[in-house]
Parts: structure tokens; C-alpha cells; sequence
């Protein structure tokens, strides 16, 4: 496999990165996975839009104008004839003298890898187990709509979902609203409508959530973005979650007790993977 590191083309074992960078040490840097179609990033712009957010809240370069920065990732996915697959786009800040002053860090390191992508259309459609996990998020955190290089809350949660068996877990914020899962953006129908917590909860903002709120108005099925408590997410008509890598997920268990399921989940799941291979939402 064909890696690009810091302007280069290179095997992924000859890709490697300091010890010292910060993004190692810290934490300290940014990342993005893009769904790659037919050969072509998925949403790339609002993965570039919100990698640009980013950059300006942690004060972060960069380190190639974004034209470049694209013709980087189809130059990758070409190298590597993956026209099917999962990018993985990172960016640190660099090495620097010790400590947490990011002074002195002033050559950002860029990174691009590619990973085989859960197949479209695959059947049956995908559907996961979740719990509810011990960890709390801080509501109204402005690094949270951002994928941050230091997700330690997230990993801890989906260790404590796998030790139980189940795929995914949910983590409420420090509000007692259940408002993300580990990797993935919640949504839930109730009252015939498509909810998902507003962004001002502590979310990630999803670019497949994004789609997801498209994708339901181009349906004609209303949307709303609100909070919801553990036991009104029980209540809920259907539960389900969106993620670049799976694209929608219906939930069928929380905390091992059976959800109500919707027909409307199928179609949405449907609707998506032809955005996928269309121009229309992407």
C-alpha cells in the first residue's frame, strides 16, 4: 500500500513519523476520513470546510493550499487503484521543543492513507447493538464539531460497548442528553420526524449527518434538531446513526433491550448509497 507523508509517495512501512511529533505526544493535530466512490472523496468539500474550522480554532497550518491538497488525494487513490475505499487524511502540528507550548512547532506533518471501504449496497443492511456509556461529554465544547487527533472519551466508550458485545455506544453529555455515539452521529424518529441533537450539545458536525438532513427534506420527511434524554430515546420510533465509513446504521438494541424499527430506515439507507454514486449530493 502507497502512503503520502509530507509531500511524498511511499510504502506504508517506510511512512513513519517522529517521536516527537505532537500529534503523537498530544494529540495535537486534525483528521478527516472520506468516504472515496468511484474513485472520487465524498463531500470533499465540507471535509475541507470543517478541516479548515479546525485548523483556525487550534491555530494550526495547513501545510498545502487546498487545490494541492486534493490533487493529492486523487493522486493517492490512483497509486493505489482503490477506487472503493476509506481516506484518511491527518495533519499535526509537527515536532517541537517538549512541552505543551505549541512554540517552536512550525512544520505541520501531513498525512494520507487508504483502507478498504464497507461494500455499497450490501445486504443485509447494517444494523448495530449499543450501549450506554459511563463516559460524559462536555456540552457546548467548541472542539468537539471537530475531528481532533485526541479522542480518548470516544476510545473508552467503545471499549466499554465491546466488552458487553455490542457494536457501538452512546454518550450522553454533561446535560444528561444522549448525544453522539463513539464514532458516529445519533438520529431517532419521533412523532414522524427525523431528530438528531443540535451541534451546541457537544457533537462531532458530521459531514454524513449533514448528508442525512439533506438527504430526509429531498424526501420530504420534516427534521428537527433537539436533545433527548436516555429513557425518550427508548420511546423513539426508530433509532439509527450515520458515519462516513458505513454511511447509515439502524440500531436494533440499547442496552440489550430491543428498539422499534421503522420501514423509513431502509429507504434512508437506500438514499444514501445512491448519493454515494451520483453527482446530486455530492
Amino acid at each position: 500500500m502507497i502512503a503520502f507523508l509530507n509531500g511524498r509517495f511511499l510504502p506504508e512501512e517506510q511512512a513513519v513519523v517522529s517521536i516527537l511529533d505532537r500529534g503523537f505526544l498530544y494529540g495535537d493535530g486534525l483528521f478527516e476520513t472520506i468516504r472515496v466512490c468511484r474513485g472520487v472523496p465524498f463531500r470533499w468539500l465540507d471535509h475541507q470546510v470543517r478541516l479548515e474550522q479546525g485548523a483556525r480554532l487550534l491555530r494550526l497550518t495547513i501545510p498545502c493550499p487546498a487545490d494541492e491538497l486534493r490533487a493529492h488525494a486523487d493522486q493517492l487513490i490512483r497509486a493505489n487503484q482503490m477506487p472503493e475505499a476509506l481516506l484518511r487524511l491527518t495533519i499535526s502540528r509537527g515536532v517541537g521543543p517538549r512541552g505543551y507550548s505549541p512554540k517552536g512547532a512550525n512544520q505541520p506533518t501531513l498525512a494520507m492513507t487508504l483502507h478498504p471501504a464497507p461494500e455499497l449496497n450490501a445486504r443485509p443492511n447494517p444494523q448495530w447493538r449499543v450501549v450506554t456509556s459511563s463516559i460524559r461529554l462536555p456540552a457546548d465544547e467548541p472542539l468537539a464539531r471537530f475531528k481532533t487527533c485526541n479522542k480518548l472519551p470516544q476510545i473508552m466508550a467503545r471499549a466499554e460497548a465491546e466488552s458487553t458485545g455490542a457494536d457501538e455506544a452512546l454518550l450522553l453529555n454533561t446535560n444528561g442528553h444522549v448525544v453522539e455515539a463513539s464514532t458516529s452521529n445519533l438520529f431517532w424518529i419521533a412523532d414522524n420526524t427525523f431528530c438528531t441533537p443540535p451541534l451546541a450539545s457537544g457533537i462531532l458536525a458530521g459531514v454524513t449527518r449533514t448528508v442525512v438532513l439533506e438527504l430526509c427534506r429531498h424526501l420530504g420527511w420534516p427534521t428537527r434538531e433537539s436533545g433527548i434524554t436516555p429513557s425518550g430515546l427508548l420511546d423513539a420510533q426508530a433509532i439509527f446513526l450515520s458515519l462516513s465509513s458505513w454511511g447509515v446504521v439502524e440500531v436494533t438494541t440499547l442496552d440489550g433491550q430491543p428498539v422499534a424499527r421503522s420501514p423509513l430506515i431502509p429507504r434512508l439507507q437506500a438514499a444514501y448509497a445512491e448519493a454515494l454514486l451520483s453527482a446530486t449530493f455530492g
